[in-house]
């Protein structure tokens, strides 16, 4: 059927030794699927009808809230068509759209948490002059910054993917598309898509963390030197639910980092598990972590809730 073996689309995978199990396995997934575009679309949705939350930190969690839907509707739709279809296959453009999409996605969001601890480093350490730097055009400069970031650094991976012969195994260990699986797939020279992304993982996720954590040594520093105990904790409350994101995010990218690049003789399906936790987790947590830590999020939620109620 498929005469030119480089031309035949790839194959992904569910959970291997699973496979008469995918439909019970989808339930968990499609309702975390659900809930994940239910918890951030409500996010976006109060944002932007409540006019109280039109300030910079929400503007922040507003683009954090759209990336991780992105990450979702880029993912979870081959994942449910493997488990309720058993659709495996994927054409090569298809894949390498698809990797282009979670790869760019993980540095913008990177970016947006960096720009968020940005937005606490002021508030705290500068709130005189809080809206006076971070009017709306810096607010959507460092946004554009963010995605135009990721959105391109990504790019040369992904073309060097298109212009390479594919004559091993066609066959993916995922249910989606990442670049690190899918070039070594190649029958080329792979050395550049190799160092390219620990580069660049260098360059931004690696590096975004160190300035954040910096931020948050100066923000106790600040905060530290306040002499109000009542108003301390008030300061530090801020920043919380930025610091569980952080920490979801961080702990995530690091654990699968590991696994893809010293765990060899780890088992498939914790790779498999993983790289799950990585694109669910986090979507799934930073709206639930927001509603729960920030009073402005909570009445809005009971406003939406009343009026749904009410229907007024």
């Amino acid at each position: 059927m498929w005469p030119n073996i480089s031309a035949a689309p790839f194959l992904l995978t569910g959970f291997p030794g699973l496979e008469a199990a995918h439909h019970w396995i989808s339930i968990p997934f499609f309702a975390v699927y659900v809930s994940v575009l239910l918890g951030n679309g409500t996010l976006l949705y109060l944002i932007k009808d409540d006019h109280s939350l039109h300030e910079p930190m929400y503007y922040f969690l507003a683009m954090l809230a759209g990336t991780d839907l992105m990450v979702t509707l880029t993912t979870m739709p081959t994942v449910m068509g493997v488990l309720w279809m058993n659709h495996r296959e994927i054409s090569h453009g298809a894949c390498f759209l698809q990797a282009y999409f979670i790869h760019s996605l993980s540095v913008v969001e990177s970016g947006i948490l960096l720009a968020m601890a940005y937005d606490r480093f002021i508030a705290i350490h500068n709130p005189l002059r809080y809206t006076s730097i971070l009017t709306n055009i810096r607010v959507v400069m460092l946004g554009m910054g963010a995605f135009m970031r990721g959105f391109i650094s990504i790019i040369p991976v992904i073309l060097r993917l298109f212009s390479f012969p594919y004559c091993h195994s066609h066959v993916l260990s995922h249910a989606f598309c990442l670049h690190q699986e899918v070039m070594k797939l190649a029958c080329a020279d792979i050395t550049f898509n190799r160092l390219y992304p620990v580069i660049l993982v260098c360059l931004t996720i690696f590096l975004d963390s160190l300035i954040i954590l910096f931020s948050y040594i100066l923000i106790l520093k600040t905060v530290m030197g306040i002499a109000s105990g009542e108003e301390r904790t008030k300061a530090l409350n801020t920043c919380i639910s930025h610091i569980s994101c952080v920490l979801i995010f961080y702990v995530t990218v690091i654990g699968l980092s590991f696994i893809y690049r010293f765990g060899k003789n780890v088992p498939s399906v914790v790779h498999i598990i993983m790289s799950y936790v990585y694109f669910l987790f986090p979507p799934l947590m930073n709206p639930i972590i927001y509603s729960i830590k920030t009073k402005q999020i909570q009445y809005g939620i009971l406003r939406l809730l009343s009026k749904d109620r009410f229907g007024s």
